[in-house]
């Protein structure tokens, strides 16, 4: 990197610092103050090259603030996980006890489309161009694509699905996540994450026909 470059970016993280101070300083809640500040500062500078300090800097708090609410500052981008987890974990209380695995699956999809209102579009978007960035992140996304199917399989044997129907509804429903939020993020798209999810999974309902 030439010292014309490290300058440009040296200048892009003060104005990104600056800006964050003064917006972001009196977002309520120190965890997402966190969040945003780190989004932007990875987008502007790189993930690599932003550190803890400087994120919690950009809000006007400590290093040792940061280190209370996040272990490290990967998991600043993965922190909302666990509620993701939980809303697909609830579209399966809302199934008839009866219902068939893909009618579970498709209730977990509904569900989980509450996370996924249009305010957090342009997050996401920013957010996911950070991962794709870095190979490292995008490894601890499909990880966290891997958990989300283990724990919706598992739940799905408490109600009582057969364990290949299980494991096949929970995989079918994380893969129709998966295809859906990339669809979602795309430039110009509008649909509604649910509309969209649906929409792929009557795509797989089309296709699985063809196997018999």
């Amino acid at each position: 990197m030439s010292v014309a470059d490290i300058t440009t970016v040296h200048a892009k993280s003060v104005t990104v610092i600056t800006r964050l101070r003064l917006v972001v300083r009196w977002v309520p809640g120190t965890p997402e103050r966190l969040q945003d500040a780190a989004l932007e500062l990875f987008a502007a500078r790189g993930y690599e090259q932003t550190t803890a300090t400087e994120i919690a800097a950009a809000v006007g708090l400590t290093e040792r603030t940061f280190f209370r609410h996040f272990s490290d500052k990967r998991e600043v981008l993965f922190h909302g996980q666990q509620t993701l987890t939980d809303a697909f974990l609830a579209g399966l209380d809302d199934a008839p006890p009866d219902a068939a695995p893909i009618e579970f699956a498709v209730s977990a999809l509904r569900s989980s489309s509450a996370f996924f209102d249009d305010a957090r579009r342009s997050h996401s978007r920013l957010r996911q161009s950070v991962i794709d960035d870095n190979p490292a992140l995008r490894e601890r996304e499909a990880l966290k694509l891997v958990g989300l199917g283990r724990a919706l399989g598992d739940a799905l044997r408490d109600r009582g699905v057969d364990g290949m129907a299980a494991e096949v509804a929970a995989q079918i429903a994380v893969m129709a996540f998966g295809i859906a939020f990339a669809q979602w993020i795309a430039d110009g798209e509008e649909r509604s994450f649910e509309d969209i999810a649906l929409a792929v999974v009557r795509e797989v309902g089309a296709v699985a026909r063809h196997l018999d």
